[in-house]
């Protein structure tokens, strides 16, 4: 087990980047890198209107134990978001399909191995690459189906309002989801929020959509050693909403792990506390994962 990692944010180098999606989008990232030794690359997927900022904290963190990491806004979300998001054109899979693909790509110039940390739709993202062979391992927390039925009562009717009465009239007024305002995350694009909305009816997602129905045989080739947290308390990828998603990832080696924020010593984790402030212990897990996977890994750790 690590220690907690303790570094002085002036011993990390940040650097923000700009890197190109497969479709040649730029995107905008922050690399995150320590002086000495690095073991291996971590990409950090976002979730879902989350800003990279967000994850500042647990970069560092990594950092201090060795890894590289690369955060980044997928497109039309924070730093990758066009000056006038009204009239942004886009599909919800090409976070996955191009702008994850790309970060793929980015990291592997240095040869070095790739792990990737997803949190709720990064968790989904994977399975959209085309380049997931190159990744050693991926720890998702949060990721789940979205369809309102997994949840329990209250966040369910809360969840109704939102997609029926909320957001709608907002949408239909600014051109597209104005989430900042509710301090809920990032705006997003019209068409992120029509096809969420459209996906969390069905208790599958995107799996039941006519349209997406080439995403089965897509995820089925996914042979990436997967482990899929879920926080008891974590009303939106609960067991059950994991589960419904996950299992199409159907060569993988999973893992499912279900915590609770009792044995972190922690008030609560839900969907966002798994890199908050308090989460070191759960990140500690991850990373010893990680580690066992370049313990066996012919890489070897090189020095800037």
């Amino acid at each position: 087990m690590h220690a907690t990692a303790r570094l002085n944010t002036h011993q990390i180098e940040k650097q923000t980047i700009h890197f190109s999606a497969r479709d040649a989008y730029a995107l905008v990232g922050t690399r995150y890198r320590a002086q000495g030794p690095i073991k291996a690359n971590l990409i950090l997927a976002s979730a879902t209107g989350v800003p990279q900022q967000f994850y500042r904290r647990f970069a560092e963190y990594a950092v201090a134990l060795g890894y590289q990491v690369l955060t980044f806004d997928y497109r039309g979300v924070g730093l990758s978001a066009p000056k006038q998001l009204k009239g942004f054109s886009m599909s919800y899979l090409d976070w996955g399909q191009l702008d994850l693909s790309g970060a793929i790509d980015f990291v592997a110039q240095d040869g070095k191995p790739i792990f990737v940390v997803g949190h709720s739709y990064g968790g989904q993202a994977l399975g959209l690459t085309d380049n997931h062979d190159q990744v050693t391992a991926m720890y998702c927390f949060g990721t789940g189906a979205g369809w309102h039925g997994y949840m329990p009562f209250r966040e369910k009717m809360k969840v109704h309002v939102m997609w029926n009465i909320i957001f709608p009239p907002m949408v239909a007024l600014k051109g597209y989801l104005p989430w900042s305002i509710l301090k809920m995350g990032a705006d997003l694009p019209v068409d992120v929020y029509t096809q969420w909305r459209k996906w969390c009816k069905n208790p599958t997602y995107f799996f039941a959509d006519p349209e997406q129905q080439h995403l089965l045989e897509q995820y089925a080739q996914v042979k990436t050693p997967i482990y899929a947290v879920s926080a008891l308390d974590d009303d939106w990828a609960l067991p059950n909403s994991r589960h419904a998603f996950m299992q199409h990832y159907r060569q993988a080696d999973l893992h499912y792990l279900n915590i609770e924020a009792s044995e972190y010593g922690l008030k609560e984790i839900g969907h966002m506390g798994y890199f908050r402030q308090g989460a070191e212990n759960i990140w500690d897990n991850m990373l010893n994962t990680f580690d066992r996977y370049l313990s066996s890994s012919p890489h070897t750790t090189t020095k800037l």
